[in-house]
């Protein structure tokens, strides 16, 4: 086991896969404190208080959660649903920030994590112990909402059969994460200290997107039909002179078995796009292509089919295709997908 390249993982595609799902969370965090003190007509100085609260608590999180997987192996490994669903529901909460942002509706404003009486009651300061509280239960609560990159490694850590290699593992991963995260908590910092006011309401529209992109990945892996790729389908087009036609080929069939190859990148699939016929046993080739990030994890949602796989090499998935329409592959996360569309 390298921690070195785990950590290295974790600085590189690691970061960027993660922060693409849980920096939404960070960042409400961060706006909801600059309303705060906008509404209060503080100009205190500003900190990276609450960025380093989210990641020490995540960090120690995902260090328990380590040992614990070399502990008891598979049995606590986060099933694929469960991932999703909470991917969802850590997307509805980055809405309900930005409509609390944008004063939408008083509602919303239960959407701020507040800490608990008897601990403010503990600490004097009552606002430092929100600026602590609140990023650093959701840093841990990011256990459950795990990047692809992230179920990689809770893989190997599983896989490594030792409660304090899993730890290690998870925790040389996660340090990994810390300099983007730190980058996103700065950014957001000084973006918010130069814009004020104004600050509030682009953040809140930044945070609707994050929300929306992340509800919309979970309804993908999921494999629901309320997504935002199949409304495009439905959506009337306009074009202009002559639309240039798509080609789409069947896959060959080889002894029987119509087979496909689908090239596996750390940005997506390609072919993204691949035509079968029903009721005809069918093989699909994963071949790897380069460093992988979510799309190491290859699931077929409609079909109940999820492969985890290596960074080298290749894989195989096998079925026989009942239903004529289409159905979406996807990576863990729903960021990249494809069509397998069977006639």
């Amino acid at each position: 086991m390298n921690l070195w390249v785990v950590f290295l993982t974790g600085l590189t595609v690691g970061g960027l896969t993660c922060l693409a799902v849980q920096g939404g969370l960070l960042a409400s965090i961060i706006t909801e404190r600059e309303k705060e003190n906008l509404g209060k007509k503080k100009h205190k100085k500003e900190t990276l208080i609450p960025t380093f609260a989210f990641l020490i608590a995540k960090l120690g999180a995902y260090i328990i959660l380590g040992f614990v997987l070399g502990l008891l192996g598979q049995t606590l490994s986060l099933s694929d649903k469960f991932a999703s669903y909470m991917q969802m529901a850590a997307g509805f909460y980055v809405l309900a920030i930005a409509l609390n942002l944008l004063d939408v509706h008083p509602i919303f404003r239960y959407a701020v994590i507040q800490p608990p009486k008897f601990l403010t009651r503990k600490v004097r300061d009552t606002s430092k112990s929100k600026e602590l509280f609140a990023p650093a239960l959701l840093g841990a609560m990011t256990i459950f909402i795990p990047c692809g990159t992230t179920l990689a490694m809770e893989a190997l850590a599983i896989s490594s059969g030792s409660p304090f290699a899993g730890a290690l593992i998870m925790g040389a991963f996660v340090l990994g994460t810390v300099p983007l995260f730190i980058a996103l908590g700065y950014v957001t910092i000084a973006i918010g200290h130069s814009f004020k006011a104004q600050f509030l309401k682009y953040a809140a529209y930044a945070l609707i997107y994050l929300g929306v992109t992340s509800v919309n990945a979970s309804l993908v892996s999921l494999g629901s039909s309320f997504t935002l790729q199949n409304l495009s389908d439905v959506l009337p087009k306009v074009t202009i002179g002559n639309p240039k036609p798509t080609t789409l080929t069947t896959a060959p069939v080889v002894d029987g078995v119509q087979t496909a190859e689908i090239g596996v990148y750390g940005n997506g699939y390609r072919p993204n796009y691949i035509r079968l016929k029903a009721n005809q046993p069918a093989r699909i080739n994963l071949v790897v292509k380069g460093n992988l990030g979510c799309t190491s994890f290859f699931r077929i949602p409609e079909l109940g089919i999820s492969k985890n796989l290596v960074d080298t090499g290749s894989d195989i998935i096998e079925f026989t295709p009942k239903r004529v329409g289409k159905m979406t592959f996807t990576c863990s996360m729903g960021m990249y997908t494809g069509v397998i569309e069977v006639i």
